[in-house]
């Protein structure tokens, strides 16, 4: 199948469409941003969301209704909305645009070509749920999902203005391809502490798709041979992309509802226990005590032979040597001074 401008195939081209987004994505970002705009009526219900898929084809998703949405307007205003309910407001707000027929999806790209910003604006906001459908594919790999549609959306913007219908594609088929792109630009530039590569982002999502499908199927987590199996890939690079798949976690970070942090239930392995110091410390206090009540020489000898005196644990050899005399001897009155 044609489409409006052709994929990249090649490695030159695609850096060359890479440089080119780069360059665009300032200017996008000036503009309204499109995911932003939720509408204060929340209350109406919208319980089924038109879905469409690469090739057009378009599914029906459910979403779930926000409780939030039916209180009295006075509570909404002074409601502090967290990330799933902007979501749910964002789908809410994108379904309420009627999906484009053939013949309007290329009338539209015809006035956008004479430069009519309002059909631009009305051919974007009528596909922003395709973008939504591609940013789930790159879920959990280091950026939240509004992030991930924000950044779709303005590739989905490239696209719109590059679309050529008189090629016989769809828009649909035609910005899949600018949409990944720039969400996978996104997350090589901002996902991790050091930036990863391009094509190994499209690695990684491809490589956590799979193992979801895997454990699924077999209803545990699969090896990295398995992995490798199912993706003709080698099982030691399955490793190393799931060592470059690991994101850094602050100790700031917070766990549970009671404000605890990482920090405070990760130990130092290389710190005291405090209860240990503690009880050797005891034990010690009491030995000192029971050895002062043996004579000097004994008490002198048990000292040295176990390091009571500060310093380490030596052999009978040893304390034999120290004071002069023989090993036995020193077991002697060792046993009578412990008995």
């Amino acid at each position: 199948m044609s489409t409006g401008k052709p994929i990249p195939d090649s490695c030159s081209q695609d850096q060359e469409d890479n440089a080119s987004l780069d360059q665009d994505h300032a200017v996008l970002s000036d503009e309204t941003d499109i995911t932003s705009t939720f509408k204060e009526d929340a209350e109406e219900e919208f319980s089924e969301l038109e879905v469409g898929d690469d090739n057009d084809n378009f599914q029906k998703a459910s979403v779930p209704r926000d409780s939030s949405a039916t209180e009295e307007s006075s509570s909404r205003s002074r409601e502090r909305y967290d990330g799933d309910t902007a979501f749910k407001l964002y789908l809410r707000e994108i379904g309420q645009v009627a999906l484009l027929k053939p013949h309007e999806e290329i009338e539209l790209a015809l006035r956008i070509q004479k430069g009519d910003a309002e059909a631009r604006d009305q051919m974007i906001k009528a596909n922003l749920r395709l973008v939504v459908k591609i940013a789930h594919d790159y879920e959990g790999l280091g950026l939240p999902l509004l992030d991930l549609i924000n950044e779709g959306n303005i590739g989905l913007m490239k696209a719109v203005e590059r679309f050529d219908p008189t090629k016989g594609s769809k828009l649909s088929t035609y910005s899949a391809w600018w949409i990944k792109q720039s969400i996978k630009r996104s997350l090589a530039n901002q996902a991790k502490t050091i930036r990863l590569p391009v094509h190994l982002v499209d690695k990684i999502s491809k490589l956590k798709r799979t193992a979801l499908k895997l454990q699924e199927a077999i209803g545990r987590e699969p090896t990295d041979e398995e992995l490798a199996e199912e993706l003709e890939m080698d099982p030691g690079r399955v490793a190393r992309l799931r060592r470059a798949a690991i994101r850094p976690a602050s100790l700031d970070s917070p766990i549970g509802d009671d404000h605890s942090t990482f920090a405070e239930i990760i130990s130092d392995e290389k710190a005291q226990n405090p209860y240990k110091h503690l009880e050797d410390k005891t034990v010690t206090d009491m030995l000192h005590d029971l050895v002062k009540t043996l004579p000097h020489r004994e008490a002198t000898i048990l000292e040295y032979r176990f390091g009571l005196d500060g310093g380490l644990e030596r052999t009978l050899e040893e304390v034999g040597e120290h004071f002069g005399v023989t090993r036995e001897r020193v077991r002697q009155i060792q046993n009578l001074a412990l008995s």
